[in-house]
């Protein structure tokens, strides 16, 4: 089992070089940053999770800029977008600048994706909602050409250029693992048909384990092996060792362990609660 971090990446709390150093010096294997670009005052969109939006949706910095923070003052953790709403991104920009990171972080980086819930934020970056999924996959696989083609071409319904040239390539081969955030059996097949693995937040019911099983069957209807998909977990709940058997009977590989927004000495104290669990399960 491995052990990370999400920080929720606000100028108020935990500062991100900080928190990978923090990190690192306690055992845990990666650092991950959420993504909203903007949030609309309007909100016309629920909070997926319920109640009111949290203060720290509307505080989120850049994760690509934060990450190299991250990674230029650490050496080991693994610096990972958790989750990147490419939707609302340009993919051959985002293709590279996710190569020069992880050329220049020694191939240390992550690629979590997802489709978003904010119908006004990606409409404001010209994404239509009922187009998200489409649009999500066409990106990815253009990246994925991008990153592992000399003359990258693609041409989608969505997405559609010519042979190009674009490096630097990615350190890691073929390319960094790509993560996509799914909860129903949709985005599970979308992670059988073009991820490395799976992200979810915990449900506190048994629907990780049986999102687990379905996992397997996709799986084998699709002819992929399912010890191949990486499953990671964002955990609702404090981290112990009953929670983290509870994953690791389910698959699970990683569990993330939440820092709360609001000062670094808090997130600090998650860490150490949390970091005694990794060399038990390293």
């Amino acid at each position: 089992m491995k052990f990370g971090i999400v920080s929720y990446n606000t100028e108020y709390g935990i500062r991100p070089d900080d928190a990978a150093r923090a990190a690192e010096a306690r055992g845990f294997e990666s650092i991950w940053l959420p993504e909203h670009t903007h949030i609309p005052v309007s909100r016309e969109t629920p909070f997926p999770l319920g109640g009111e939006l949290p203060e720290q949706y509307k505080h989120f910095m850049d994760p690509f800029v934060s990450l190299t923070a991250a990674a230029m003052a650490t050496r080991t953790i693994k610096v990972a977008t958790g989750i990147c709403l490419l939707i609302e991104h340009d993919p051959i920009v985002v293709a590279k600048a996710l190569a020069t990171l992880d050329y220049l972080c020694g191939g240390r980086v992550l690629f979590g994706i997802g489709g978003g819930w904010n119908r006004e934020e990606m409409a404001n970056h010209g994404t239509a909602f009922e187009h998200r999924w489409k649009i999500l996959r066409e990106r990815t696989e253009a990246i994925k050409a991008i990153w592992t083609e000399t003359e990258a071409s693609y041409h989608g319904e969505f997405v559609d250029f010519d042979p190009i040239w674009c490096w630097p390539k990615p350190l890691q081969t073929p390319h960094p693992p790509i993560y996509l955030g799914a909860v129903s059996k949709a985005g599970l097949k979308r992670v059988v048909d073009y991820c490395d693995g799976w992200l979810l937040v915990d449900p506190k019911d048994d629907s990780l384990e049986r999102a687990a099983r379905e996992l397997d069957e996709l799986c084998a209807q699709r002819g992929r092996d399912p010890g191949g998909i990486s499953i990671t977990v964002f955990a609702t709940q404090a981290v112990d060792e009953a929670l983290v058997e509870r994953y690791a009977a389910a698959g699970v590989d990683r569990v993330i362990v939440w820092l709360p927004p609001e000062s670094a000495d808090v997130a600090m104290q998650v860490m150490d609660a949390a970091a005694p669990l990794i060399p038990r399960y390293a």
